[in-house]
């Protein structure tokens, strides 16, 4: 009996699941679960239902081409081949597609990027440009094959001949058109000059204009200082571009005729302005000089010596007399109030007691007021206040 390692085992089963035709290219759908997300681009899940569960793992050369990104939770079908991992002895699932189940990835992809941005602010109205009335030079970022910019060019050189129009040529689908779309913009910000900027392409299917439902594009008009129209597809074709960019325009076409008014058309409304222009300002005239005739028939026109000497006159001599009554009811409000002060002072006045009798006695120079007999000694001289005049006397004596 021949005994084997487990390497060996393990070699075995890998072998022969290998060479199982079913196990080479197999179909499974489940749920993701414990979805991990590597440094390398490499994505490490497990696919699993009410009853078992697979692990998955998708190398970055496969998962680089998912258009959505795989989340928990999410139901999805896998594509791939069945093998054993030798280091763990285990099997899984080397997984080369992955699909939703239920929704197309694209479709998925949108949605998960829509609402991934507009949490971002991408989409604010605030963060809008406005279109220039009339851009001198116009960036064209599109084919430079397709229908598309053949009929913009025409549509600009009709619409207001003379505008200068720079192209950066770059293809509008495949692997290669959302890196190559980024870059056309940022190098007509870097050129300078620009006014305007249109993107796009004509019509095709989903998969044909997804260029302009990728990150890298929807960035790269958001930091684009030039303002930026996005013109992908037909009418009904709705892209992210649309939704970043300052303006969206229905089609190619479409974005010509908003980026460039209608010479004629405005030389039709330039014509009709001046003629309005002209009738108000002469219907202005007539009004001026209707009021000016109304302003010369006035009184004060046809008789001005009566107007400035007659009336103005009257009026000035009743002001007049109301300041002088005025001044006068004031002269007399204010001297019956000082006659009534001086009687009170008159009433407190010194020599008002003076007047009943009284003396006052200070020393000679009259600077202090001798109030008791302590302060005074024989021999001191004093000067004594009466009604008519001063006495200097000397004190011989004092009595208590």
């Amino acid at each position: 009996m021949r005994v084997l390692t487990v390497q060996e085992l393990t070699r075995h089963i890998k072998m022969l699941l290998e060479k199982d035709y079913l196990m080479a290219n197999v179909w499974v759908k489940g749920e993701i679960s414990n979805f991990k997300p590597a440094s390398s681009g490499h994505f490490y899940f497990t696919l699993k239902d009410d009853y078992s569960s697979l692990k998955v793992v998708m190398f970055r050369s496969k998962s680089r081409l998912v258009p959505f990104r795989p989340e928990n939770g999410m139901a999805v079908t896998v594509r791939g081949y069945i093998s054993v991992y030798e280091r763990d002895g285990s099997y899984q699932l080397y997984a080369e597609e992955i699909e939703p189940d239920g929704t197309g990835a694209l479709y998925l992809a949108f949605e998960q990027l829509k609402v991934k941005l507009q949490r971002e602010g991408l989409f604010d109205r605030k963060y809008k440009k406005e279109l220039p009335l009339l851009p001198r030079r116009i960036g064209l970022v599109t084919s430079p094959t397709g229908a598309a910019v053949r009929d913009m060019l025409e549509i600009i050189r009709r619409r207001w001949p003379g505008r200068q129009i720079v192209l950066a040529p770059v293809p509008v689908q495949g692997d290669p058109a959302p890196p190559a779309v980024a870059q056309g913009i940022r190098l007509l910000n870097e050129l300078g000059g620009i006014d305007l900027i249109i993107i796009g392409r004509g019509g095709g299917s989903l998969e044909e204009i997804w260029a302009f439902n990728t990150e890298i594009v929807a960035r790269s008009i958001f930091q684009s200082t030039i303002p930026v129209i996005s013109a992908v597809g037909h009418e009904t074709d709705f892209t992210i571009s649309d939704l970043v960019a300052d303006a969206r325009a229905s089609t190619p076409s479409a974005a010509a005729e908003i980026a460039v008014p209608d010479k004629r058309e405005m030389e039709r409304r330039i014509q009709a302005l001046k003629s309005r222009l002209a009738r108000a300002s002469k219907e202005n005239v007539v009004r001026s000089r209707r009021r000016l005739d109304t302003c010369l028939a006035h009184r004060a026109f046809t008789r001005p010596r009566d107007t400035l000497c007659g009336s103005w006159q009257q009026s000035l001599d009743q002001l007049n007399r109301r300041l002088a009554q005025g001044v006068r009811g004031v002269v007399e409000r204010k001297g019956g109030a000082l006659a009534a002060l001086a009687g009170q002072f008159q009433t407190l006045s010194p020599l008002a007691t003076l007047a009943r009798g009284y003396s006052i006695c200070t020393t000679p120079d009259g600077q202090h007021v001798i109030r008791d007999i302590e302060s005074v000694d024989q021999g001191d001289r004093l000067s004594v206040r009466l009604p008519g005049g001063q006495l200097q006397c000397l004190v011989e004596g004092k009595t208590t």
